[in-house]
């Protein structure tokens, strides 16, 4: 089967483990504090709502300009690993700063240096990622990079049952400490990993994307709706249910599917195309955000985890792949706009819901509108591809 051959071909190229274990140790470190971080502002810090979303947005705003800022000059360095080294010792001072906050401008100073270099850590790996399989293997780079992100999916769910556990034994101290962990794992295998430099030893399979604003701002429509969920959700949750811990087993069911869903994914944008795959997607989150504004049962709240992620799976592995596509030739660029584009959507999701009073169900009003606009604009580009495609064929024809 082509799957088995490509997955023999991906754990065989030196460094592929090293790059594997990288993002899934990362991924852990993430996951342990991401569901308990508006609840510890919220509990722990004595944070509002709105203070929260204050503390979230600047952080983030500062992280959307070093992250495009330095994957627009990533590029035209050599050796792009000294980056995210760099990054993930400053985010590691600042969870020093962070777990000891006790007042809006503490917290707001440890998670403003915490989160601002984050995002280029992550456009970074995935663009160095990149430049390493498209010289061992360019026939499988997009897989590659699907199966990284899986990985560290993967590691960011096995977190958050760790997170759940270390919770009820350490409180949010001890959830905090794991999420340094991570940092200082990532530093660890960051210098011990050999960064491949130079042009592609093998000519790559794939090809590039042309560039097209609509379907960028379709993805930060979708990317938007799925940051407003990942905050409000987990307050959501802890008000109708009044127990923190639940948001994790809730975003830890998606693990089961996770990399499932990313590898069928990959396959499937590889043989019906990227935006059909992504329209797939982003009805399965419709649905969910659907579900989540009637229900108020927690038995269904699980039961819609496989649709979400689905759509999770193809938001964070098609549809990075096919923002990269649109600038081979520039990987870190490429990888840092993806990034930028997810940072750009939480910014706008965290603000959003402040429309809508209190914390209640209803909020997801708002996510299901993003994507059923989402849903529109992606098809009517694949309407207009169609038709373009007709007309060639039958100018093909003619001559």
């Amino acid at each position: 089967m082509q799957i088995i051959r490509d997955v023999r071909k991906f754990v065989s190229i030196p460094g592929a483990r090293t790059l594997l274990t990288m993002l899934f140790l990362y991924g852990i470190g993430t996951g342990i504090l991401a569901p308990m971080n508006a609840v510890y502002l919220n509990e722990s810090v004595g944070l509002s709502k709105d203070q929260i979303v204050a503390v979230f947005a600047v952080a983030l705003f500062c992280n959307m300009a070093i992250t495009i800022t330095v994957g627009w000059i990533s590029d035209r360095l050599k050796n792009k690993k000294k980056l995210p080294v760099i990054a993930a010792i400053l985010c590691i001072i600042g969870l020093f700063i962070y777990m000891n906050a006790s007042d809006f401008r503490s917290a707001l100073i440890g998670m403003t240096i915490t989160v601002a270099p984050s995002g280029l850590i992550m456009g970074q790996l995935f663009g160095m990622a990149r430049n390493h399989f498209a010289r061992s293997a360019g026939e499988i780079v997009e897989m590659a990079q699907i199966w990284l992100r899986a990985t560290y999916s993967i590691g960011f769910f096995t977190g958050l049952l760790l997170g759940a556990n270390i919770f009820l034994i350490a409180t949010f101290k001890g959830v905090l400490w794991g999420n340094l962990a991570g940092y200082v794992s990532l530093v660890v295998l960051l210098l011990v990993y050999k960064e491949t430099t130079g042009e592609p030893g093998v000519k790559q399979a794939v090809k590039g994307e042309p560039f097209s604003i609509v379907m960028l701002i379709a993805l930060l429509m979708l990317a938007c709706a799925d940051a407003i969920r990942g905050l409000y959700l987990q307050l959501v949750v802890l008000k109708l249910f009044g127990k923190p811990e639940i948001m994790s087993y809730i975003w830890s069911a998606q693990a089961v599917f996770e990399l499932f869903f990313m590898t069928l994914g990959g396959y499937l944008a590889a043989r019906y195309g990227s935006k059909k795959i992504i329209l797939l997607g982003g009805c399965f989150a419709l649905a969910t955000y659907l579900t989540y504004t009637s229900s108020t049962s927690l038995p269904v709240f699980f039961a819609v985890q496989p649709l979400y992620s689905f759509f999770v799976s193809i938001l964070y592995g098609v549809a990075m792949g096919y923002v990269q596509r649109m600038f081979l030739s520039r990987t870190g660029f490429g990888a840092s706009l993806y990034v930028f584009i997810s940072q750009t959507a939480s910014l706008i999701g965290y603000f959003l819901p402040l429309f809508i009073q209190g914390i209640t169900p209803k909020i997801f009003i708002i996510p299901s509108s993003l994507v059923a606009l989402s849903l529109l604009i992606i098809g009517i580009v694949l309407y207009r591809e169609r038709r373009l495609n007709r007309r060639n064929s039958i100018v093909i024809e003619q001559l």
